[in-house]
Protein backbone atom coordinates (compact mmCIF):
# COMPACT_ATOMS: atom_id res chain seq x y z
CA UNK A 1 0.00 0.00 0.00
CA UNK A 2 2.99 2.12 0.47
CA UNK A 3 3.78 1.80 -3.31
CA UNK A 4 -0.21 2.60 -4.21
CA UNK A 5 0.88 6.58 -5.07
CA UNK A 6 3.81 5.96 -7.20
CA UNK A 7 2.24 3.52 -9.37
CA UNK A 8 -0.81 5.58 -9.72
CA UNK A 9 1.97 8.55 -11.09
CA UNK A 10 3.77 6.12 -13.05
CA UNK A 11 0.47 5.09 -14.82
CA UNK A 12 -0.72 8.70 -14.95
CA UNK A 13 2.59 10.02 -16.59
CA UNK A 14 2.18 7.94 -19.70
CA UNK A 15 -1.48 9.66 -20.74
CA UNK A 16 -0.47 13.08 -19.38
CA UNK A 17 2.64 12.91 -22.39
CA UNK A 18 0.05 11.43 -24.84
CA UNK A 19 -2.38 14.43 -24.97
CA UNK A 20 -1.17 15.78 -27.92
CA UNK A 21 -3.27 17.98 -30.54
CA UNK A 22 -4.94 15.83 -33.28
CA UNK A 23 -3.34 16.74 -35.91
CA UNK A 24 -6.65 15.34 -38.18
CA UNK A 25 -8.72 17.90 -36.18
CA UNK A 26 -6.36 20.68 -37.18
CA UNK A 27 -6.71 20.12 -40.79
CA UNK A 28 -10.40 19.75 -40.23
CA UNK A 29 -10.69 23.50 -38.65
CA UNK A 30 -8.08 24.39 -42.08
CA UNK A 31 -10.18 23.22 -44.51
CA UNK A 32 -13.52 24.97 -42.43
CA UNK A 33 -11.34 28.54 -42.87
CA UNK A 34 -10.07 28.38 -46.60
CA UNK A 35 -13.39 26.79 -47.43
CA UNK A 36 -11.81 24.05 -49.34
CA UNK A 37 -10.71 20.39 -48.85
CA UNK A 38 -6.84 19.49 -48.62
CA UNK A 39 -5.52 19.32 -52.40
CA UNK A 40 -8.04 21.84 -53.75
CA UNK A 41 -6.89 25.17 -55.38
CA UNK A 42 -7.61 26.99 -52.16
CA UNK A 43 -7.49 24.50 -49.94
CA UNK A 44 -4.23 23.58 -47.98
CA UNK A 45 -0.90 21.54 -49.92
CA UNK A 46 -1.57 18.70 -47.77
CA UNK A 47 -2.92 17.62 -44.39
CA UNK A 48 -1.30 18.45 -41.46
CA UNK A 49 2.01 16.44 -40.77
CA UNK A 50 0.87 13.49 -37.90
CA UNK A 51 4.45 13.37 -36.32
CA UNK A 52 3.94 16.78 -35.02
CA UNK A 53 3.78 16.79 -31.31
CA UNK A 54 1.74 20.07 -29.95
CA UNK A 55 0.32 20.44 -26.92
CA UNK A 56 -3.45 19.99 -26.56
CA UNK A 57 -5.27 23.22 -27.38
CA UNK A 58 -8.86 23.89 -26.42
CA UNK A 59 -9.07 26.49 -28.93
CA UNK A 60 -6.72 27.04 -32.01
CA UNK A 61 -7.07 30.23 -33.61
CA UNK A 62 -6.56 30.40 -37.38
CA UNK A 63 -5.38 33.45 -39.44
CA UNK A 64 -3.59 34.20 -42.93
CA UNK A 65 -0.33 34.46 -42.99
CA UNK A 66 -0.16 37.21 -45.49
CA UNK A 67 -2.57 39.54 -47.22
CA UNK A 68 -1.95 37.24 -50.42
CA UNK A 69 -3.55 33.90 -48.63
CA UNK A 70 -0.74 31.72 -49.20
CA UNK A 71 -0.75 29.97 -45.96
CA UNK A 72 -2.96 29.83 -42.61
CA UNK A 73 -1.55 30.28 -39.58
CA UNK A 74 -2.58 28.14 -36.69
CA UNK A 75 -1.75 28.84 -33.17
CA UNK A 76 -2.39 28.47 -29.33
CA UNK A 77 -2.09 30.48 -26.81
CA UNK A 78 -1.99 28.04 -23.97
CA UNK A 79 0.19 25.93 -24.27
CA UNK A 80 1.62 28.58 -26.53
CA UNK A 81 2.73 26.97 -30.47
CA UNK A 82 2.02 28.00 -33.60
CA UNK A 83 1.90 26.75 -37.48
CA UNK A 84 1.70 27.62 -40.52
CA UNK A 85 -0.14 25.42 -43.35
CA UNK A 86 0.61 26.56 -47.17
CA UNK A 87 -2.31 26.84 -49.18
CA UNK A 88 -2.35 26.07 -52.89
CA UNK A 89 -2.59 29.71 -54.35
CA UNK A 90 -5.33 29.74 -57.23
CA UNK A 91 -4.31 30.63 -60.75
CA UNK A 92 -5.59 33.66 -61.03
CA UNK A 93 -4.56 35.13 -57.81
CA UNK A 94 -2.38 38.62 -58.22
CA UNK A 95 1.35 37.67 -57.53
CA UNK A 96 3.10 39.03 -54.45
CA UNK A 97 4.59 42.29 -54.78
CA UNK A 98 7.86 42.25 -53.34
CA UNK A 99 8.56 45.37 -51.53
CA UNK A 100 12.09 47.03 -51.46
CA UNK A 101 13.07 49.46 -49.61
CA UNK A 102 15.05 52.63 -50.83
CA UNK A 103 17.35 54.32 -48.82
CA UNK A 104 17.69 57.97 -49.03
CA UNK A 105 20.95 58.80 -51.11
CA UNK A 106 23.40 61.15 -49.36
CA UNK A 107 24.14 64.75 -50.55
CA UNK A 108 26.43 63.21 -54.00
CA UNK A 109 27.88 65.84 -55.86
CA UNK A 110 28.31 64.96 -59.51
CA UNK A 111 32.34 64.11 -60.67
CA UNK A 112 33.06 65.10 -64.01
CA UNK A 113 34.03 62.15 -65.91
CA UNK A 114 37.34 63.27 -68.07
CA UNK A 115 37.67 60.60 -70.65
CA UNK A 116 41.57 60.64 -71.39
CA UNK A 117 42.10 60.97 -75.12
CA UNK A 118 43.24 57.79 -77.01
CA UNK A 119 47.04 57.76 -78.02
CA UNK A 120 46.26 54.23 -79.53
CA UNK A 121 43.62 54.45 -82.68
CA UNK A 122 41.80 51.66 -84.38
CA UNK A 123 44.20 50.70 -87.55
CA UNK A 124 47.47 52.38 -86.40
CA UNK A 125 50.79 50.65 -86.40
CA UNK A 126 51.81 50.10 -83.21
CA UNK A 127 55.10 49.11 -81.95
CA UNK A 128 54.33 46.00 -79.56
CA UNK A 129 56.87 45.42 -76.70
CA UNK A 130 57.80 42.67 -74.58
CA UNK A 131 60.67 42.12 -72.14
CA UNK A 132 62.55 41.23 -68.33
CA UNK A 133 65.54 42.75 -67.12
CA UNK A 134 68.12 42.64 -69.83
CA UNK A 135 66.44 41.79 -72.98
CA UNK A 136 62.83 43.03 -74.66
CA UNK A 137 61.75 42.13 -77.84
CA UNK A 138 59.67 44.05 -80.33
CA UNK A 139 57.07 43.08 -82.57
CA UNK A 140 54.65 45.64 -85.34
CA UNK A 141 51.05 45.03 -85.45
CA UNK A 142 47.85 46.65 -85.81
CA UNK A 143 45.65 48.28 -83.40
CA UNK A 144 42.04 46.68 -83.64
CA UNK A 145 40.95 49.69 -81.18
CA UNK A 146 41.54 52.89 -79.58
CA UNK A 147 42.88 52.90 -76.27
CA UNK A 148 43.93 55.94 -73.76
CA UNK A 149 47.29 55.84 -71.90
CA UNK A 150 47.17 53.02 -69.78
CA UNK A 151 44.23 51.15 -71.32
CA UNK A 152 43.73 48.37 -73.15
CA UNK A 153 44.19 47.74 -76.56
CA UNK A 154 44.05 44.73 -78.58
CA UNK A 155 47.17 43.86 -81.80
CA UNK A 156 46.53 42.03 -84.68
CA UNK A 157 50.30 40.51 -85.01
CA UNK A 158 49.51 38.21 -87.46
CA UNK A 159 46.26 37.34 -89.93
CA UNK A 160 46.26 33.90 -89.12
CA UNK A 161 46.20 34.28 -85.57
CA UNK A 162 44.10 36.04 -82.72
CA UNK A 163 44.96 39.77 -81.21
CA UNK A 164 47.36 40.63 -78.79
CA UNK A 165 46.13 42.29 -75.57
CA UNK A 166 48.61 44.98 -75.11
CA UNK A 167 48.29 48.30 -72.86
CA UNK A 168 48.73 51.14 -74.61
CA UNK A 169 51.79 53.86 -73.88
CA UNK A 170 51.84 56.49 -76.23
CA UNK A 171 51.13 57.18 -79.75
CA UNK A 172 51.93 54.09 -81.75
CA UNK A 173 53.73 51.80 -78.51
CA UNK A 174 51.99 49.24 -76.61
CA UNK A 175 53.49 47.16 -73.93
CA UNK A 176 52.69 43.25 -72.88
CA UNK A 177 51.01 42.71 -69.15
CA UNK A 178 53.61 42.05 -67.36
CA UNK A 179 56.51 43.14 -68.87
CA UNK A 180 59.39 45.25 -67.32
CA UNK A 181 58.39 49.34 -67.39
Amino acid sequence: MKFAPLALLLLATPAAAQDFQSTQMLDTIVAQFTGHAIGQEGGARAPVDARLKLASCSAPQLSWRTDQKDAVLVRCMAPEWRIFVPVIMPANAPKPVVATATPTPAVVRPVPIVKAEPVIRRGDAVTLEAGAAGFSITREGVAMNDAPPGGRVMIKVDENKAPIQAVAVEPGHARLPGSND
